[in-house]
């Protein structure tokens, strides 16, 4: 990157050194502690690979809504929603918010019918592979590993950056210690462990973004609503948007923000559905937590972007030529706002060293919360895909352990070098936003349709998004140089080549796989082979015990109809199909169609089920229960669609600026929708969570006064 955008620094090395190294010391002490407070009182071993890679499928609506929040809340929802509303006003933090809610709603419609057809996957990529075979697993591990390392190494440059700029420590040393703490209590903890620092991460850079939102919109120098709208209607001629109606920052009807909105959505739709991270969270989750707590979390991250967005970017915008920026005399250059300055400087400006210092918190909370859930799933690619599938398919639970282990340690020595060398190569939030949608892109469709489409033929899947992102990079490329002449960092990263570039890997793979699939070989897939994936269980007893769907199986309910039953393992009979498949209209009605389990097969444990008669771990009850929240997950996609790309914002896109009132009521609708965040994914937890944790605090009660054998 530029080394203009480092000549400020606000902070001390030493305030930058104690951060990274002593956050992340003291997050591996704290997940040390936690794992051994579940091996003790609630009977979970980290060191079994069911529980390492998806939790035992026992975390409920509350954890798996704040961990998928923590997931999505990527140093962009806040560094970089602040740029794009810099840049081009106040369409850019709503589009943003726009484009990570739809995405959380899709994977919770992926997600429960994973569990239908699917309830013993590990990683999305053991479905590919029971599919298509070893070329096709082959291509979706090069692609899944490719997002992987994208996604993550973006978050590191970028809280590197950002470190550097605020304290001015070594830009190489900041690279290497971001996910060297993480890499310690990862390798430790696995998934749960994920999970728990999930909620602490979430928590306390939740609590700060509210505070930040409010503490600089009412700072005195600011003068609040009516103060900002007043700077940016005063500053108008100086602050020009091209794009924009009349050039206002105030104009819904803003070019380049919907340019930014759509590329935003896809390439961010990559980043989710190519990494397993976020397939293993649904894994993880109860049968009933699935959907509730996927859709809870995309009500509660639209007003991260949204709110801290609109008041950071628009305060910077207004007010940088002032003497609130002291130490910007001309204002921020164009390499600070690429490279994510904006809010940073913005929160020092007007809360001082004090936020500058609860910004690093905030940075390390957003930064290390992503990278350790793709440690975890690259992890769970190079131990259960790779190493259990073609090195050693007789190893034992602990084995695929260990190598999972050495998985995150490997993850963190590449990604440390990865991200070297991008810092030092020139590269910056904005230019991996922008750019990286061209490889990221084409196995989006392709891996839906693996789930969704049972006439997707194996060289479809293939070779359709190996095409797509020839494509894409073409396109890309080609824009680029017609419309500038040359092909350089700056030119690679403007908006309309990546544009172009972008929705030509995205969808091209679509009609790749169509054509190929009715064109090349005919093939139709049983969804009845999915059931052939099991748990991973070690015959000697040394591996997982019986996860809490498992227990429920040796003591069937009476009641099928109670929820809090919910997972009973037995054999399924007379199950209905999913209506409605996306493309064919019949794919959905194989899945389970026709099964002739006997009797004397419901009183096995799930591993011991012939697969070959099509036995299903659920019953007829729990699938039904299923069903209804596939049903309920389209359903709220298609609200959130509908209401996020459509009928809120398009109304807006005319010639209109904000009026005072108008403005007022925008920014006061944002930040009450962060408090309801709060409680969504900080408060209700707690109180989802509280059976678990009160059998902790009495195991450790009795534990320490001796009243009584460990719970």
């Amino acid at each position: 990157m530029s080394t203009d955008a480092f000549k400020v620094s606000l902070l001390s090395e030493g305030v930058g050194y104690g951060v990274v190294i002593g956050l992340g010391v003291l997050f591996a002490l704290v997940i040390l502690v936690a794992v051994k407070l579940q091996k003790v009182y609630l009977n979970e071993d980290s060191g079994e690979s069911e529980m390492f890679m998806v939790a035992n499928r026992t975390v409920g609506t509350g954890l798996t809504c704040s961990a998928v929040f923590s997931s999505w809340m990527w140093i962009n929802e806040t560094v970089f929603s602040s740029v794009q509303c810099y840049k081009f006003g106040i369409a850019a933090p709503m589009w943003f918010g726009s484009g990570v809610a739809f995405q959380i709603s899709l994977m919770a419609v992926l997600g429960v019918l994973v569990k239908i057809r699917v309830p013993h996957a590990h990683t999305s990529l053991e479905i590919v592979r029971i599919r298509y075979g070893g070329l096709g697993h082959f291509t979706f591990i090069v692609l899944n590993l490719i997002n992987n390392i994208i996604g993550c190494a973006s978050m590191i440059v970028t809280g590197s950056q950002i470190l550097v700029g605020l304290t001015g420590i070594n830009l190489a040393a900041a690279t290497i210690l971001i996910p060297l703490g993480v890499v310690l209590y990862t390798a430790v903890g696995g998934l749960k462990a994920t999970f728990l620092t999930d909620f602490l991460h979430t928590t306390i850079a939740l609590i700060l973004i509210v505070y930040f939102t409010l503490a600089v919109l009412t700072h005195q120098r600011i003068g609040g609503l009516d103060g900002l709208y007043n700077m940016l209607l005063a500053t108008a001629e100086d602050n020009h948007v091209d794009g924009n109606y009349a050039g206002s920052l105030l104009s819904f009807k803003s070019k380049g923000s919907i340019i930014f909105g759509v590329i935003l959505k896809f390439g961010n739709l990559a980043l989710v559905i190519m990494d397993t991270a976020f397939w293993q969270k649904s894994f993880a989750a109860e049968v009933k937590a699935t959907v509730p707590g996927y859709n809870l979390a995309a009500l509660s991250i639209f007003a991260v972007p949204w709110a801290m967005g609109t008041v950071m970017g628009l305060t910077a915008r207004a007010f940088q030529n002032t003497s609130v920026y002291p130490f910007l005399p001309t204002g921020f250059s164009s390499a600070q706002v690429d490279s994510g300055y904006v809010m940073p400087y913005t929160i020092h400006a007007l809360l001082g060293s004090g936020g500058s210092a609860g910004m690093l918190l905030l940075l390390f909370m957003a930064v290390t919360s992503t990278v350790s859930s793709s440690m975890i799933a690259v992890s769970s690619i190079l131990s259960f895909d790779i190493y259990r599938t073609y090195i050693n398919p007789a190893a034992t639970d602990r084995q695929t352990v260990r190598a999972s282990h050495l998985g995150v340690v490997f993850h963190g020595v590449l990604i440390s070098c990865i991200t070297l060398g991008l810092n030092y190569g020139g590269a910056n939030i904005n230019w991996l936003s922008y750019t990286m949608n061209m490889i990221k892109c084409p196995g989006i469709f392709p891996l839906i349709l693996t789930i969704l489409w049972s006439r997707q033929s194996k060289l479809a899947a293939v070779v359709s998004p190996v095409l797509g992102m020839i494509c894409g990079l073409t396109v890309w490329l080609g824009t680029t140089y017609a419309t500038y002449g040359v092909v350089n960092l700056q030119t690679t990263s403007q908006q309309l080549p990546c544009l172009y570039g972008t929705l030509t890997s995205t969808f091209s793979p679509v009609l790749f796989s169509v054509i190929l699939s009715y064109v090349g070989p005919k093939e139709v897939f049983d969804w009845r082979d999915f059931l052939s994936i099991g748990l991973v269980k070690d015959e000697d007893g040394e591996g997982e015990k019986p996860t809490q769907e498992a227990s429920i199986q040796q003591k069937p309910s009476t009641d099928s109809k109670d929820e809090s039953r919910i997972g009973v393992k037995t054999a399924s009979k007379d199950i209905e199909p999913i209506p409605g498949d996306g493309i064919s209209g019949e794919a959905l009605k194989q899945p389970l169609e026709n099964e002739k389990a006997s009797e004397s097969s419901s009183s096995l444990p799930a591993s011991e089920y012939s697969t070959n008669e099509g036995a299903h771990p659920f019953d007829a009850a729990t699938l039904a229960y299923l069903r209804h929240w596939y049903k309920i997950a389209w359903g709220f996609l298609i609200f959130i669609v509908t209401t996020t790309f459509v009928a809120w914002p398009l109304p807006l896109y005319r010639n209109y600026i904000f009026t005072r009132s108008f403005f007022s009521g925008w920014v006061s609708v944002a930040i009450i929708w962060q408090f309801f965040a709060l409680g969504a994914v900080v408060v209700y937890p707690v109180f989802d969570g509280w059976g678990q944790t009160s059998k902790v605090c009495k195991g450790l009660w009795r534990s320490w006064f001796n009243r009584g054998e460990t719970a």
